[in-house]
């Protein structure tokens, strides 16, 4: 039996944390421009339910489980050939104090937030950097460019992914291999669902109340594509993008 990678019209993209959010949102985007998919996830049954064309892989993998993640993307590989775009979205926000919040929950950031985007980037890179092409777009934050109360660890992984993605740039840009940073504000995603502290979650809900209307999952998948389709020669280093109304 032929092995090799079915013949396609458009390369293939891997997405982490594409259950939901603007992991989802991308998803629908990219498949819709008729790209193969590898969608990545701890929730499988999430996946399916998006009902996305036969072109598409889902996976129930943690992006922490590096050795998983490549063995799920090699897989992909075989089928659709090399990855063009690796979307690193997955991430977890648990807001807090430092003096009070819990130990645990500032690893499970560190572990997701930035060791999933190391994973992701290190099961790609060398493919790209061989064929001197490939796109990797990394999910960061507002949060990763400025300090926000109660977001001390959080911003301390954002600015992590921020610095991580622009050293790496530079270092593989001679290999016409582009790195991205977006940015987003305030977005209506599960993102802080995950946050044990309901002070701090009724008073973000509140600030975000005063904002108007937060920034929907589709707006930032918009941005996704826009750098993504631009030609290779040319790299949109970052997209930092907030609700109008937002002051910090």
């Amino acid at each position: 039996m032929d092995s090799s990678p079915a013949p396609q019209t458009k390369p293939l993209v891997v997405i982490t944390g594409a259950s939901s959010g603007i992991g989802e949102a991308c998803a629908r985007s990219f498949s819709a421009a008729g790209h193969p998919l590898l969608l990545v996830a701890r929730r499988l049954d999430r996946l399916q339910a998006l009902n996305l064309p036969e072109n598409v892989i889902c996976a129930q993998v943690d992006v922490t489980d590096r050795a998983k993640l490549k063995e799920t993307i090699e897989q992909a590989v075989q089928k659709y050939g090399p990855v063009d775009c690796l979307v690193n979205n997955a991430g977890v926000m648990l807001l807090g104090k430092v003096q009070t919040q819990e130990p645990e929950e500032w690893q499970r950031m560190f572990d997701v937030n930035l060791m999933g985007v190391l994973n992701g980037t290190h099961a790609v890179l060398p493919s790209m950097i061989e064929r001197r092409g490939g796109t990797i777009i990394n999910i960061s934050s507002i949060a990763g460019r400025k300090t926000l109360p109660d977001h001390a660890v959080y911003c301390s992984t954002k600015f992590a992914v921020h610095a991580f993605t622009e050293q790496i740039r530079e270092e593989v840009a001679q290999y016409d291999v582009r790195l991205v940073n977006i940015a987003p504000g305030v977005v209506e995603t599960e993102l802080l669902s995950h946050s044990t502290d309901k002070k701090i979650v009724d008073d973000y809900k509140a600030w975000k109340s005063n904002m108007g209307q937060p920034m929907a999952s589709e707006d930032i998948a918009r941005c996704i594509m826009f750098a993504y389709e631009q030609p290779q020669r040319m790299c949109v280093r970052e997209i930092l993008v907030c609700p109008t109304r937002q002051d910090k």
